[in-house]
């Protein structure tokens, strides 16, 4: 039977890293993968992460049996304060409930089975460009898909007023898919105003809606990348949250995140949160302990709460500090093309205006692996490869 079976095509993004990976060329960038590298090119394992794996290592005893289907109960507790706010009503009420799942990737997908089993007609909206995975997870969930404008190319900028005419559209009984900061793969982020905007359209039009949530704290803050998820809370919306903490913990490899259910009411969610544990159930039972554990452990402790949140301020630092060095390189270098708008965008990752062909030049010419729409992952740009990387794209320009 497998000798019948055509070889799949390349991810669009990990099989640019195979491809990366397998290039000699020693002097090889790779600006494809979301994966947060420091001033050295290298993934740093966080010191309040090392400090909760000795906390860890001196007090567990045994490796334990099986996690509920939701996954550790103290790392879905610590998680809905850090959505929705220490002290808001959506943590104060009973009205949420958090599941951990296998990263941010299992959030979306346990939450896409639980949109097909719970609401089969309804169709999740999209974002116009939106995470390449996106379209495949809902794919695979059985669900029909829209998307709506988001944003514009050619200005480089939030294409808010057809973005809100097309959600004006959407029917009721709908999903909306939304990143809740960190625009991937734009940067592009709403306002405070314009997230209230969005709630209140939300609430007139009465879709569902449902936020990725996988770059907290890499946008404005911790506090501040919530801003567009708790202006819905505040609205008196239900919605589902897909986080990740892969990239704010760094736990890339441990697969950590979590689904949050916010309903109307408790008795809502818990019947809500009871469907959620079946699509669970026959996806992967219930998931692994270790991250989840590091991940409760420096929410849980002062001391190393506070030192995640430095260390989350300095890897959005360095992020900001790499556009601007890269915009201020780029007009160094060529007059041919303005990049001045990438510093107007957050996060992780920008697109750079670069078009499929200039991109495979780079790619076959200079071994720079960016991804087809020419999206950027700023976090691959340091110090010691930012002028070959210049050099290579305003040749190409």
């Amino acid at each position: 039977m497998f000798e019948t079976i055509q070889t799949a095509p390349p991810d669009p993004i990990l099989g640019l890293t195979e491809a990366f990976n397998k290039d000699p060329n020693p002097d090889k960038i790779n600006l494809g993968v979301g994966i947060y590298k420091d001033a050295q090119g290298k993934t740093p394992t966080l010191e309040c992460i090392q400090r909760a794996e000795k906390i860890l290592s001196e007090n567990e005893t045994s490796g334990g049996g099986y996690l509920p289907m939701t996954g550790l109960a103290a790392m879905d507790d610590a998680v809905i304060p850090l959505v929705f706010g220490a002290g808001s009503d959506a943590a104060a009420s009973g009205r949420a409930l958090a599941a951990q799942t296998p990263g941010g990737t299992g959030g979306l997908r346990v939450a896409g089975d639980f949109i097909k089993k719970m609401f089969p007609g309804a169709k999740i909206w999209m974002s116009d460009p939106t995470w390449a995975n996106h379209k495949g997870i809902f794919t695979a969930s059985g669900i029909a898909q829209e998307t709506y404008p988001y944003y514009d190319k050619a200005a480089g900028n939030l294409a808010f007023d057809k973005m809100t005419a097309a959600l004006a559209e959407v029917p009721a009984g709908d999903v909306v898919l939304l990143h809740a900061c960190c625009h991937n793969p734009s940067g592009m982020d709403p306002t405070p105003e314009q997230w209230t905007q969005l709630a209140q359209i939300a609430k007139e039009r009465k879709f569902l809606p449902l936020f990725d949530f996988a770059y907290q704290g890499f946008g404005n803050g911790i506090e501040e990348d919530a801003a567009g998820i708790r202006a819905f809370a505040a609205a008196g919306l239900e919605m589902l949250v897909a986080g990740s903490f892969s990239k704010n913990f760094g736990l890339y490899n441990q697969r950590v995140g979590a689904l949050t259910v916010l309903a109307g009411s408790a008795e809502a969610v818990a019947a809500a949160m009871s469907h959620v544990k079946l699509c669970i159930r026959v996806n992967y039972s219930n998931p692994p302990a270790h991250g989840a554990r590091l991940v409760a452990t420096v929410l849980g402790e002062a001391e190393l709460r506070a030192l995640w949140e430095q260390e989350v301020a300095a890897m959005r630092d360095r992020i900001n500090s790499i556009r601007k060095r890269f915009v201020d390189t780029m007009a160094a270098k060529t007059d041919k093309q303005d990049f001045g708008f990438i510093t107007t965008q957050l996060g992780m990752f920008s697109f750079s205006g670069l078009t499929k062909a200039q991109v495979h030049t780079l790619r076959d010419q200079h071994a720079i692996y960016i991804v087809d729409s020419g999206r950027i992952s700023v976090a691959g740009i340091n110090e010691d490869n930012i002028d070959a990387l210049c050099d290579a794209i305003a040749g190409v320009l």
